[in-house]
């Protein structure tokens, strides 16, 4: 008997039951229209991915269950998969399962539970659900279903994880569910997107698709959490692992499969090129920027603008992801600043259309230092000064973020961030860090890429050795070692978690790597204190990386 499938990547929003509620309904009673026989949502779709502490608040469980009851009477003569947090009868073990719903008839049919929960990175799955330990295929229309969520595919990890374990979990889903014979697999999931993990995600589908021998539809939502941003990407895959499909990236799609044209390899595959990194990366940042801003309820933004490229950058993606009316510069030289960093920074926002305001800060700067003289008498001018000027910046941009309404977005990258060079209560100020898991290295293509039809950001901008501009003649290079030397440093040991032998084995000076690595462990507690960063990585600072302030290693 034929089947037709549809895969919805949408894009929710956490704890808006009516936005969510109404997005699914339009999509199934289009499908309906289409002659669908079974439309598929991602995980926990009804109350948005990830609820976090929400989940325990009972208020908050009930509606998202009333809601899954809802869209179950607008079923009458489709199928469909939705996802939400199901209470645990049992007294023992978490309270609540993450679970799918499967809805037909007005009703709700099946009740699938997640059994496999992520607790690596930022996960914390197993806080909040009880892992199941039941395993039933479903049938529907003739057809078998193994209906799994997320991580229940991730039994076997492609690549190692710490400790070099491949294996994270005693029970594999698919190997139970594969003894009762289903025809396909659906897998729905909330799996956020990591340049570094690329990849590894195509893998788990094709990998599961050919060893157990059945086509897998992948439906992953799409959309930005605060620093979670996911790429949906969804997915069919045959039986034999050849990807039949692949929906859009960063965006919202629905595609509909007829079950038999997948299974016989008759699909007309699209031809996909191998998406460049970078381009990944800058269309993840847009997308964090824009569902911040419209999730919060914001709509404007303010920044620093520098002329140098970390701020150019930003503004560039600012301005894309919300619109050159709807973003705000200050231009905020000292005397340190040069010529040229103002003319670059007024050309920048020129180029964009933005308005921007010059406020020079040397009076403000000297005012203080006069305060300050009697206390500081006799001691050298140093840090505390060039601290300072950041500081003074900061209070700039917070005025015209409060007068205003303007979220101020923080510029500073990862590379800065890993190692300190940044001052707190200053140029770490912002409502929202969108370079912070950027590397510089990765910041200047991401410039180059800004530029790839036309000159946005300024060539000179891009070419000058990078510099804070708070002292005479300061530059990056008096106290960091070479961005490329730098970076490949700091991946291999954030990223990767090599240890300081296995960074030397590449050909790095033992003795910078030690100076750099200590660098980043002792400025924990000022990452600590920044705000969201734009997760584009596996390790990006934030609650995915976890590591005590106050230790000693």
């Amino acid at each position: 008997m034929p089947m037709k499938i549809a895969l919805a990547q949408l894009n929710y929003h956490i704890g808006n039951f009516t936005d969510n509620t109404t997005k699914i309904a339009f999509e199934i009673k289009r499908a309906q229209q289409n002659g669908v026989d079974l439309i598929v949502f991602s995980e926990l779709s009804v109350c948005g991915y990830p609820p976090l502490d929400l989940l325990e608040h009972r208020d908050f469980v009930n509606e998202s269950l009333e809601t899954v009851k809802s869209i179950a009477r607008i079923c009458t003569d489709i199928g469909v998969i939705v996802g939400s947090p199901t209470y645990n009868p049992n007294q023992q073990g978490k309270p609540l399962f993450n679970s799918a719903y499967f809805l037909y008839d007005s009703e709700i049919q099946h009740v699938v539970h997640k059994t496999l929960l992520p607790t690596y990175d930022i996960f914390d799955e197993y806080r909040y659900f009880e892992p199941n330990n039941d395993f039933e295929v479903i049938e529907f229309k003739g057809k078998r279903i193994a209906l799994t969520i997320c991580e229940d595919l991730w039994y076997n990890q492609p690549a190692p994880t710490p400790f070099g374990r491949t294996m994270l979990y005693t029970v594999s889903p698919m190997e139970e569910l594969s003894r009762q014979k289903p025809d396909f697999v659906i897998n729905i999931a909330a799996s956020p997107f990591s340049y570094t993990r690329v990849n590894i995600k195509s893998k788990i589908f094709t990998e599961n698709a050919r060893k157990y021998a059945l086509p897998v539809f992948y439906v992953n939502q799409v959309g930005a959490q605060t620093e979670l941003i996911f790429d949906g990407g969804s997915k069919v895959v045959d039986h034999t692992g050849e990807v039949v499909d692949e929906m859009s990236t960063f965006a919202e799609d629905i595609r509909y499969y007829d079950l038999d044209t997948v299974q016989n390899r008759t699909y007309s595959k699209r031809d996909y090129k191998n998406h460049d990194i970078i381009e990944r990366i800058h269309d993840a940042l847009i997308l964090g920027i824009r569902d911040y801003f419209s999730k919060m309820g914001f709509t404007k933004a303010v920044l620093g603008l520098s002329g140098g490229i970390d701020s150019a950058v930003t503004l560039a993606l600012a301005v894309q992801a919300l619109g050159s009316e709807n973003v705000r510069v200050l231009l905020l030289p000292s005397m340190y600043s040069t010529e040229h960093s103002l003319s670059d920074a007024e050309e920048i926002a020129e180029n964009l259309g933005v308005q921007y305001d010059i406020i020079p800060i040397k009076s403000i700067f000297e005012s203080f230092k006069d305060e300050l003289d009697s206390l500081f008498e006799g001691l050298p001018e140093g840090i505390t000064e060039e601290n300072i000027q950041a500081r003074i910046r900061g209070i700039l941009l917070m005025a015209v973020s409060n007068k205003f309404g303007n979220i101020l977005l923080n510029t500073s990258n990862k590379s800065e961030a890993a190692v300190g060079y940044g001052t707190l209560y200053g140029d770490m100020n912002g409502g929202l860090s969108v370079l912070g898991d950027v590397y510089k290295t990765d910041v200047y293509k991401l410039a180059e890429y800004i530029n790839r039809e036309k000159e946005i950001i300024p060539n000179n901008t891009i070419s000058k050795p990078p510099s804070a501009e708070l002292r005479p003649d300061q530059k990056d290079s008096d106290s960091l070692p070479d961005y490329e030397v730098l970076d490949k440093i700091l991946f291999q040991y954030i990223e990767k978690q090599h240890t300081i032998g296995e960074i030397t084995d590449s050909g790095i000076d033992e003795k910078l790597v030690r100076e750099i690595i200590t660098k980043v462990n002792r400025n924990e507690y000022k990452r600590y204190q920044t705000p969201p960063i734009l997760r584009i990585s596996s390790k990006a600072f934030g609650p995915g990386r976890r590591m005590p302030l106050v230790g000693k290693y």
